[in-house]
């Protein structure tokens, strides 16, 4: 089994800034990429930042400059560094993995279980 558990979400004011950290667990043979999506009130599930196993990232160009994502693959971690926050980044953030249980499975996206970033104007 393996889980994906995220932390650092919080009430922040515009301007601030919060750190997103998403460490897997369990049977794990190998990470493929990692992301985090987000999704506010009534609006559809979006990816905000990705990276490969070779360490590309790509962003939603409405964070580009502003949040950086990194993995640490000793640790089986992500994290999402979130600066110069807007009330319009406010939503549930959900780290996602593609995760592979041993050589001889498949892989599979795993989700972590959401956080909260709230940003006051």
């Amino acid at each position: 089994q393996v889980q994906l558990v995220e932390s650092g979400g919080g009430l922040v004011q515009a301007g601030g800034s919060l750190r997103l950290s998403c460490a897997a667990s369990g049977s794990i043979f190998s990470i493929n990429a990692m992301g985090w999506y987000r999704q506010a009130p009534g609006k559809q599930r979006e990816l905000v930042a990705g990276v490969t196993s070779g360490g590309s990232t790509n962003y939603a160009d409405s964070v580009k400059g502003r949040f950086t994502i990194s993995r640490d693959n000793a640790k089986n971690t992500t994290y999402l560094q979130m600066n110069s926050l807007k009330p319009e980044d406010t939503a549930v953030y959900y780290c996602n993995m593609g995760i592979r249980r041993s050589p001889r499975r498949y892989e599979y996206d795993y989700w972590g279980q959401g956080t909260q970033v709230t940003v006051s104007s």
